[in-house]
């Protein structure tokens, strides 16, 4: 390997990272994990005070964050979070929005805002940021997607379609990127003990763990793990994947 080869490798050390809807859930433990590792956190969220309280408690630790609140489902908002963010060297397409409603009632404005937040967010930010990591010749994007974009089940359509256009979008970001010294990539995590899902789920979480090779459900600080490999210098040659962090997908949702 020459000496030049691994230059436009981007590490968290030293580095700026935006990480979407990073106020709970994977964002929260991925923006905390990067922010260990030695990056600067640009934390967005839509609720100033929680962004606010994840922001003391990574500066608690010895990090440095800070909070900015954009609305994803409106694209002038969306740039507006570009702009606030600056000069980044990894962007994490964290946020996402989930109604796993049956396609007869999923009505348009449900699945429209689907497609805003999990795809056409992350096609705006990447639109809006790739090419400063370009002109520096290093930068990381990952991207969380989900194993439902590959394992059908009877609700959540639009969910799923969405989550699988944006992890086809980052094979072709990689493509278009990847010469100029900025890698692309994407978790794919199948369940994970989140808030949001236990507020679908309730008591019935539990069930998730079926579904599974591991026979449990995963832990955002898991895929926060992942996200940080992809964002790393470990992973200096890998582009345009797809990582599974799913616990090896055995079924789709028990019924």
């Amino acid at each position: 390997m020459s000496s030049t080869d691994l230059r436009g490798s981007t590490g968290p050390s030293g580095s700026t990272a935006l990480v979407t809807g990073a106020t709970s859930g994977i964002g929260r433990a991925v923006a905390q994990r990067l922010a260990e590792q030695g990056a600067r956190v640009v934390l967005h969220g839509r609720d100033r005070a929680r962004g606010e309280a994840v922001e003391k408690e990574i500066t608690r630790q010895g990090g440095t964050a800070r909070f900015v609140a954009a609305d994803l489902t409106d694209a002038e908002d969306t740039l507006r979070l570009a702009a606030e963010a600056g000069e980044v060297d990894i962007l994490v397409n964290n946020a996402g929005v989930y109604d796993l409603r049956p396609t007869a009632r999923t009505d348009a404005a449900a699945f429209d805002r689907h497609f805003a937040v999990n795809t056409r967010a992350p096609f705006l930010l990447v639109g809006a940021l790739a090419p400063g990591m370009v002109r520096r010749g290093r930068g990381a994007i990952v991207t969380i997607g989900s194993s439902a974009a590959r394992s059908p089940a009877p609700i959540g359509g639009a969910y799923a379609a969405s989550k699988a256009a944006v992890e086809t979008l980052t094979r072709y970001w990689a493509t278009e990127f990847g010469g100029s010294g900025v890698r692309v990539n994407a978790v794919s995590p199948g369940p994970v003990r989140t808030e949001g899902l236990s507020a679908i789920f309730g008591d019935g979480l539990d069930v998730l763990d079926r579904v599974n090779a591991r026979g449990r459900v995963g832990e955002a600080e898991e895929i926060a793990d992942a996200a940080a490999f992809l964002a790393g210098p470990a992973s200096s040659y890998v582009n345009g994947a797809v990582l599974y962090a799913d616990g090896g997908e055995v079924s789709t949702l028990p019924g």
